[in-house]
């Protein structure tokens, strides 16, 4: 593709967020001219990644094709985006096209950067070393669980910001409770080592994930992450975040949460806070400096954990200011910074964390989801991922909005 085109409005990035506010945008605005930039043919429901790793959905139950979940008239185009230039209200793609907009919605994700660990490109899905962070070696994490044979399993947590908080401990549990039934448990120890400076940030659901760390016997230590990996040797370098002295743990099976960051794109770009990320209103998540350009999802700065359900709450915010902007008004609706991380605690048991930018719990039912739940297990498990494709994805909240 080459050439110049103009679009009323374009999303970059067709994930969760870019598709969820387009089918919002077209529904609202029926003659719009919506585009979204997207180079994937692919589209995962990454929550899902965690039972794929976990033994108890098929990998394939997390794919769909880009091309079916784009609204019906929102254009397509299957590119990827080299350059923002917010000061003309262009966009260049890979392919050399310039893109000009009215309105630009960044909706990018989050990069996760295997390199940033020594060693983990190369040995990744092999050699007893796996992750849940991608599409084909979520598979083979559930191999690698299932046919450990005893030994030492140890699970990685980076330093933030990384997405779903929740998923580098949830496998770990998972893997505890698939050991105890393959009879293994008793020959194995089960490490995890998280940056973090605790298990979860809110009090309430933290203490209950400790009793749940205390009744496994697994041994924690935070503050410390995962530097290198030497697979030759089946080594794992450890630093302490603190003193930077290094840990080297032996092990036979080993989990990696990848490190992640603001895509390389979004950091060159004029939309970019120091840190590489949109810099947003974390309340109407309008550009601070470019009021035609909105952002949700990973790719912001806002302070909250970097969730699918957080897009949920952000989508109605984001349009309804993006259609208050375009009519000439001023961005007034406010999102709370709500977040939520469904906390497999084992088979059949998960704690469903919700809260908001002050790690107050935001809970949805009527009852202490602080407490380890079946139910709230069986609503991750066959209520949210149908919520995801047939809801999230056309623009719709739990609340029917």
């Amino acid at each position: 593709m080459n050439g110049t085109s103009h679009h009323q409005i374009v999303i970059i990035g067709g994930g969760t967020g870019g598709i969820a506010v387009a089918a919002r945008l077209q529904r609202a605005l029926a003659s719009a001219d919506i585009a979204i930039i997207e180079p994937s043919e692919c589209h995962y429901y990454q929550p899902g990644w965690t039972l794929v790793g976990g033994g108890i959905i098929d990998k394939e139950f997390t794919l769909r094709s880009t091309a079916e979940l784009i609204p019906h008239g929102v254009q397509w185009i299957r590119d990827a985006v080299t350059d923002i230039r917010p000061d003309s209200n262009q966009i260049v793609t890979q392919s050399g096209a310039t893109i000009n907009y009215d309105y630009l919605i960044t909706a990018a994700g989050i990069q996760i950067n295997w390199g940033a660990v020594k060693g983990l490109p190369e040995t990744l899905g092999k050699n007893g070393v796996c992750s849940i962070y991608d599409y084909r070696c979520s598979e083979t994490t559930w191999q690698m669980i299932n046919g450990f044979k005893g030994g030492t399993a140890l699970f990685t947590q980076p330093k933030p910001p990384f997405k779903c908080p929740g998923a580098a401990q949830k496998i770990m549990y998972l893997a505890d409770d698939a050991f105890r039934r393959n009879r293994v448990r008793d020959s194995s120890q089960v490490l995890f080592r998280s940056a973090a400076p605790g298990i979860f940030p809110v009090k309430k659901y933290a203490d209950t994930l400790n009793q749940v760390i205390a009744r496994k016997g697994l041994q924690v230590k935070f503050q410390h992450h995962l530097i290198e990996v030497r697979a030759d040797s089946c080594e794992a370098i450890i630093e302490n975040i603190a003193d930077g002295a290094q840990e080297i743990i032996n092990y036979d099976l080993l989990h990696v949460t990848p490190p992640m960051g603001a895509p390389d794109f979004l950091k060159r770009s004029p939309l970019a806070d120091a840190a590489g990320w949109v810099d947003v209103h974390k309340h109407t998540l309008q550009h601070v400096r470019y009021p035609n350009v909105f952002g949700l999802g990973d790719c912001t700065n806002t302070p909250n954990s970097k969730t699918a359900a957080a897009i949920r709450r952000q989508m109605p915010v984001l349009v309804k200011n993006l259609l208050a902007v375009m009519r000439n008004g001023t961005a007034t609706e406010h999102y709370n910074g709500y977040a939520s991380c469904p906390l497999i605690t084992g088979y059949g048991k998960l704690v469903l964390a919700e809260f908001d930018y002050d790690m107050k719990p935001m809970e949805t039912f009527p009852f202490d989801q602080g407490k380890e739940r079946l139910s709230m297990y069986w609503l991750k498990r066959y209520i949210l991922p149908p919520f995801y494709w047939y809801g999230l994805l056309k623009g719709h909240t739990l609340g029917g909005e």
